[in-house]
């Protein structure tokens, strides 16, 4: 170690340091940025219009206001786990240029986060779906992705 600058003490021995690996995505679902309307149905049975966020096959990112936000997680914290609020959703997607298909799916609100003074967004995975909305949202967000 004889680069060391004039009038500094050598170091005494070197610290190897572990590369660490590159943080990776643990999502088992990629997601796509894309907004549509969708109407989620609380537990009291109301309907309530939000956009989305992101959508992936896994579940869906809910884009809405305090009042809504009010109705859906009264209590206006992500749920602890083991405590999801139990949802419907109601989107279209489209499976050909000029044809949109009603998906409807049943979730659970597993996350909240407020990103404004007045815009919340809602986690919401997705644990059962009507008829073939599983195929119709699978094929619509392979579109999406296999577009970026």
């Amino acid at each position: 170690m004889n680069d060391f600058v004039q009038g500094q003490p050598e170091m005494a021995g070197r610290v190897n340091m572990k590369p660490t690996p590159a943080k990776h995505n643990l999502r088992e679902q990629q997601r796509a940025d894309v907004t549509l309307n969708v109407c989620i149905k609380n537990p009291a049975g109301e309907e309530l219009s939000c956009t989305t966020a992101n959508l992936s096959r896994a579940g869906v990112m809910i884009s809405c206001d305090s009042d809504t936000v009010q109705k859906l997680v009264p209590t206006r914290t992500s749920p602890a786990p083991g405590q999801c609020i139990q949802v419907s959703a109601r989107f279209a997607v489209p499976v050909v240029a000029t044809q949109t298909v009603s998906v409807r799916a049943e979730g659970h609100i597993v996350h909240l986060r407020r990103v404004s003074r007045n815009e919340f967004h809602v986690g919401v995975h997705f644990t059962d779906f009507e008829d073939n909305g599983f195929d119709y949202l699978d094929q619509y967000v392979s579109r999406l992705l296999s577009a970026t």
